[in-house]
């Protein structure tokens, strides 16, 4: 059975997973992206096949370096997908969205699915019956939203989440915090309603590692697994990779 190595370097961080066929034996953060950083996870876990989405200018390196190592795959448009972007651009598409929207389309193959990733940005990706991804939305994610109120003010603090804060802020900190975690779940709702009455059997998924801190928030059924991404990247690497 192989073992993969699934990368993603996002803006915020650089992530990693070793599976083991299809089970998750490691979950990591990368400090940065030089093969000697890389290199002693190569030595441990010994991965016969790698897949990296990156939306970064990454190290020119890595892939060369990646490739002397192990079947190496760099997630792009060109890659073989289970997912058609008839879209004017298709080599803009962030790699991320389409390991998102892979993943989604393994698990619920014939609905209407939306797929929602929570990293630097929010994005709201579409894919229909058709296994066709016709795009969708971007929004600010939550980090991004402390860090605009604070740097676009005087007086407004860099203050950071918890998933206790209040509906009611009583200081300064809690209502940027009720600000930024309740709205993003009403945005979310929102999107998911409207996308509801516009297309029935719509199946709603969402990822990333802040979904914790205002799912309780999310009055939509929603199918959550922050390891979503990963299992997109794995199910790609299949079929560019066996």
């Amino acid at each position: 059975m192989p073992t993969t190595l699934c990368l993603d370097f996002g803006n915020t961080r650089l992530k990693g997973v070793i599976f083991h066929n299809t089970d998750i034996v490691e979950v990591f953060t990368l400090t940065n992206d030089s093969p000697s950083t890389i290199e002693p996870i190569l030595n441990q876990f010994k991965p016969t096949h790698c897949i990296l989405s990156s939306v970064i200018h990454h190290n020119e390196q890595l892939p060369q370096f990646l490739s002397k190592h192990t079947r190496f795959h760099l997630l792009s448009h060109e890659s073989k997908l289970p997912i058609s972007t008839p879209i004017g651009k298709p080599s803009t598409i962030g790699a991320d969205r389409l390991a998102i929207c892979s993943a989604a389309v393994s698990l619920f193959p014939t609905q209407h699915n939306l797929a929602i990733g929570l990293g630097s940005c929010i994005t709201y990706n579409y894919v229909n019956p058709f296994h066709e991804f016709l795009g969708g939305a971007i929004s600010p994610g939550m980090n991004m939203r402390f860090k605009a109120m604070h740097e676009q003010t005087a007086k407004l603090p860099l203050v950071k989440a918890d998933k206790n804060f209040p509906l009611i802020g009583y200081d300064t900190k809690t209502n940027l915090q009720s600000g930024v975690l309740v709205g993003m779940a009403k945005e979310i709702d929102g999107i998911i309603e409207a996308y509801k009455e516009k297309f029935s059997n719509l199946k709603v998924s969402i990822t990333g590692g802040d979904m914790h801190f205002f799912k309780t928030y999310l009055k939509n059924e929603i199918y959550t697994d922050e390891h979503l991404l990963f299992k997109g990247l794995l199910y790609i690497n299949q079929l560019n990779n066996p």
